[in-house]
């Protein structure tokens, strides 16, 4: 892909510090780590040893009992909580160039996930890029009463609230219609 595209930056989806050393050292630009190092203790290591962007989620559990009744005593504070006590420890790691993800769908129920998006705005006390991945999930297409394969124009709606609400990177699977967005959204704010 390096080759072929020369400007691009692979993201990797892994929690496993194995596949991100590997991932790294076959031209991988940054780690997307849905566990922000909990599943796996050597994840913290690897990514202050090779000094690459790193995408740090909230999830509730492991991926295998997220969904299984998640509780919060208030959603967003816990996962600001959670975020802060992540960034104190990557930054005794020396890693500095992190990405937040408040984790749409990961250990969170239905109004869980809007109340994120709702107060989205809140995650930039933390004064780090934040991420946001709610492409075609079950928060959209559960309320739209469809499938994921018809769930675009409610994704375009969800990805627009949180563009205006902070997001500034967005996790799609339709990108023109994601980069048409973008261009509108970016129009408006500079009239």
């Amino acid at each position: 892909v390096k080759n072929e595209f020369k400007n691009i930056l692979i993201s990797v989806d892994t929690y496993k510090s194995e596949i991100a050393e590997k991932s790294i050292n076959n031209g991988a630009d940054m780690i997307n780590d849905i566990s922000a190092g909990d599943l796996d203790e050597k994840m913290l290591s690897i990514i202050a040893k090779y000094k690459v962007p790193y995408i740090i989620m909230h999830m509730q559990n492991n991926p295998k009992y997220m969904q299984e009744n998640p509780k919060y005593n208030n959603v967003v504070e816990d996962i600001l909580l959670y975020l802060k006590r992540k960034i104190v420890q990557l930054r005794k790691y020396d890693i500095h160039e992190i990405i937040i993800d408040p984790g749409f769908g990961f250990g969170k129920t239905l109004s869980h996930n809007y109340q994120i998006l709702n107060n989205l705005e809140r995650f930039k006390s933390l004064n780090l890029p934040i991420l946001i991945g709610a492409s075609r999930k079950s928060m959209i297409y559960n309320i739209l009463d469809c499938d994921p394969n018809h769930a675009l124009n409610g994704t375009t709606v969800v990805n627009t609230i949180a563009l205006t609400k902070g997001a500034n990177i967005i996790r799609v699977h339709d990108v023109k219609e994601a980069v048409e967005c973008i261009k509108i959204i970016n129009f408006a704010k500079n009239k």
